[in-house]
């Protein structure tokens, strides 16, 4: 059976932040425009416990921040697909094609928007032990280690916010970093370290796993003395920082060393009708706040192009 062949005038690519920011401008002008998004709607922020560093908001549950902005760009008209993989995609100046399990795009402009994903933890028996101990987000799963021992691997932010929500249910937490020390920001690190039954293994590493049918315990090693140490865990939960989305597009779009999109402040890649915004693109910093404007730029510039192409066309008509 062939899929629907659906043709667009923007296609978004990632529903976190910046594209679902992109879809609300991008509606607003009167595009019709299409977000898809492989999973939950919200992208890594949906998982944060309290932001309290977006503007006019105080302090606002991750959750709620991404639930307002997708009502946001739904009331404006924009269409959400959610769980729809993108599994090929063709971005040239002369013809954009989007494949999922469910449709073949044809968009006149995109936007990726995809964002990053977690590291895995770099243990044998990580595919094993995932979701039977090991865990990626504490909000899904912190719930059901009420009064148990975990652990939380990483040392940034993301790792500090993880030892808080866990601290409402774990009876013994780990810290478990390569670093002497976190590298969350000052006021993060101090409420980490606050924590009761909290103790901290800086200069740290898990080797590995071990368990019948359910994660039971880790061999951890000293970094630099080589020292091993058997930890009882029952489960853990690993914040070792991300990576950039971007293979699939690697064929068409240029990418830095480091994965990310080359694309300045105009969020504008080397193909014509193509935009990256967010995470996914290189810049020197990258915060919510960041990622809404890269939303708001690359959906106002791609209906700029769009107008440019529809007034080219007339005139060569």
């Amino acid at each position: 059976m062939s899929k629907p062949h659906k043709p667009l005038d923007l296609l978004i690519i990632g529903a976190g932040v910046a594209g679902l920011t992109a879809g609300l401008y991008a509606a607003r002008m009167k595009l019709n425009t299409l977000i898809l998004e492989d999973a939950l709607v919200g992208g890594q922020i949906r998982d944060a416990y309290i932001v309290e560093n977006y503007p006019g908001l105080p302090k606002v549950k991750g959750s709620d921040l991404v639930k307002t902005l997708e009502q946001q760009a739904l009331e404006a008209g924009a269409v959400l697909d959610e769980f729809d993989q993108v599994l090929s995609a063709k971005l040239t100046a002369a013809e954009k094609v989007v494949e999922t399990h469910s449709a073949v795009y044809q968009p006149q402009a995109v936007i990726l928007a995809g964002g990053m994903e977690r590291r895995q933890l770099p243990i044998a028996e990580e595919k094993r032990f995932r979701s039977h101990g090991i865990h990626y987000c504490e909000l899904c799963d912190g719930h059901l280690y009420e009064g148990k021992t975990v652990a939380v691997v990483g040392g940034g932010n993301a790792a500090a916010g993880a030892l808080k929500v866990l601290s409402k249910y774990a009876k013994k937490l780990y810290l478990i970093h390569r670093s002497p020390q976190m590298t969350a920001e000052p006021t993060e690190q101090q409420a980490a370290l606050d924590l009761p039954n909290t103790e901290f293994l800086f200069q740290t590493q898990i080797l590995s796993a071990a368990g019948e049918t359910e994660l039971q315990r880790v061999v951890v090693e000293n970094v630099h003395t080589k020292e091993q140490r058997t930890l009882d865990l029952d489960g853990i939960f690993v914040n070792i920082g991300v990576i950039p989305r971007t293979s699939l597009y690697s064929q068409d779009i240029t990418l830095h060393a480091s994965g990310h999109i080359i694309a300045g402040e105009s969020c504008e890649t080397n193909v014509p009708g193509v935009f990256a915004a967010g995470d996914i693109r290189t810049k020197p910093i990258r915060q919510l706040t960041t990622a809404a404007a890269d939303g708001t730029v690359a959906a106002l510039l791609a209906e700029r192009y769009l107008t440019k192409q529809k007034d080219t066309k007339i005139k060569q008509e």
